[in-house]
């Protein structure tokens, strides 16, 4: 009984290490890294103002959204925000969660999850997305070049 237990104890000490471990090397990004996370970051709190000239200024010009199947360009996305945000009752919140960033020259690419908390009518539904996006780095401002957006079940 007490090799069992010591065995448990030890494979419990070894497993909390291991996520500790992994949590820390998960959240080590570079500068870098972290340009790029930012400007992910910054589209996303731009799309939930609705903020037509910050929304382009994440973006190239020919960016190209894959959602739900469908290509998108960022005049589609301005169109759908423009629907739901011509309520007060719209708001928008976004989380992050960085799984890999990538900096390659002017390139990067990065995926992440994504849990936003939508408001179209005053009732908050969250929604769950697992993302990847392409970057470029234009005139040294990350911009999104490609975005593919997968949405995930609730559970």
């Amino acid at each position: 009984m007490k090799i069992e237990s010591k065995l448990a104890s030890c494979f419990w000490t070894i497993f909390l290490i291991m996520v500790i471990s992994h949590d820390t090397i998960a959240q080590n990004f570079t500068r870098q890294q972290a340009e790029v996370q930012n400007s992910v970051i910054k589209l996303f709190d731009a799309i939930s103002i609705n903020d037509t000239a910050d929304i382009k200024s994440y973006c190239t010009k020919d960016v190209r959204l894959y959602e739900y199947g469908q290509i998108w360009t960022v005049d589609t996305l301005l169109k759908t925000l423009s629907l739901f945000s011509r309520t007060s009752d719209y708001s928008r919140a976004n989380k992050f969660d960085f799984v890999s960033t990538t900096v390659e020259g002017n390139i990067a690419w990065a995926t992440y999850y994504l849990e936003s908390t939508i408001a179209k009518t005053g009732i908050p539904d969250n929604k769950h997305w697992m993302e990847t996006v392409i970057l470029i780095k234009e005139k040294k401002q990350w911009k999104i070049s490609v975005l593919h957006s997968t949405r995930l079940s609730k559970n």
